[in-house]
């Protein structure tokens, strides 16, 4: 089956970001012209994908508002640009009742997806190119479960799910097991999951059969290294640029990076770097 539908899980408290999301979603975090989720949401509908679920929780109202058609009298190129989406895609919300984690947050998308595979972004982390059209092509080669990863220094292990796997073609892997936030000892290699997939309807039985954490939070990892003793699962080195909007340094980065490529303001940061050099 072809990956027609999104989910986009946005329910996070976003503490990392404080207190800058003190009042405000950290998904609605501007990124140079426009919010981080509106890059995701365009990753989607670039990669060919119509139908959107976006799991929203408590003080995220902002996102749904976003997702509105404007009805401003006068409107600038990205507003224009974004309401060409709106007339293409179906975005739909739900939301997470409580703060019990990621793979908590997956499960509300069950209906949602019904059988089919879907692709999952996070909606705080940007790709550039396009991760989710890559991972679609391979997930049409292989017919099941694709994983994005990146190469991080051993010392970062243990701030991300960390993927055990071997080389069955340049940048993809076969997964054989998956480990949430190991120590560096515990590592079975550097390479970790960065907020992209592609997922087979099966993971909402995996997520019903994962134990809590410590906390009580249901973490994807675990529903998926469930999930992959009853499929094969591959993962792919994803070799373009990812910007986890989380967190103040790849936010500065984000806006810096993306800024100087923009047509608009780019000439002018580039002039104000230039002058800080000096």
């Amino acid at each position: 089956m072809k990956v027609k539908k999104a989910v986009i899980p946005a329910a996070g408290y976003g503490t990392r970001m404080l207190p800058i999301t003190k009042a405000q979603p950290k998904e609605m975090v501007p990124v140079v012209h426009k919010p981080v989720i509106q890059y995701v949401v365009e990753e989607a509908y670039y990669s060919g994908i119509r139908d959107i679920l976006i799991i929203t929780g408590k003080g995220k109202r902002a996102i749904e508002d976003h997702f509105d058609r404007s009805d401003l009298p006068k409107k600038d190129k990205y507003t224009e640009d974004l309401d060409k989406i709106l007339d293409e895609v179906n975005i739909f919300f739900v939301r997470q009742r409580e703060q019990k984690g990621l793979g908590d947050a997956v499960k509300y998308a069950e209906a949602f997806v019904d059988d089919e595979p879907f692709a999952l972004l996070l909606g705080d982390t940007i790709t550039f190119p396009s991760c989710a059209k890559e991972l679609i092509q391979v997930y049409n080669k292989y017919k099941t479960s694709v994983v994005a990863v990146e190469e991080v220094p051993i010392e970062k292990v243990s701030l991300y799910g960390i993927v055990k796997c071997r080389e069955v073609e340049e940048s993809v892997y076969l997964i054989d097991d998956l480990v949430e936030k190991p120590s560096i000892d515990e590592a079975p290699s550097n390479l970790a999951i960065l907020g992209r997939y592609i997922l087979t309807p099966e993971i909402f039985e995996c997520i019903k059969e994962t134990k809590p954490r410590k906390g009580g939070e249901i973490q994807l990892t675990d529903g998926m290294r469930i999930l992959n003793t009853r499929e094969r699962m591959y993962a792919y080195l994803f070799k373009g640029k990812r910007y986890d909007i989380g967190n103040k340094l790849d936010w500065l980065k984000a806006n810096i990076e993306l800024a100087l490529d923009d047509v608009e303001v780019g000439e002018g940061i580039r002039e104000l770097i230039r002058s800080i050099e000096v």
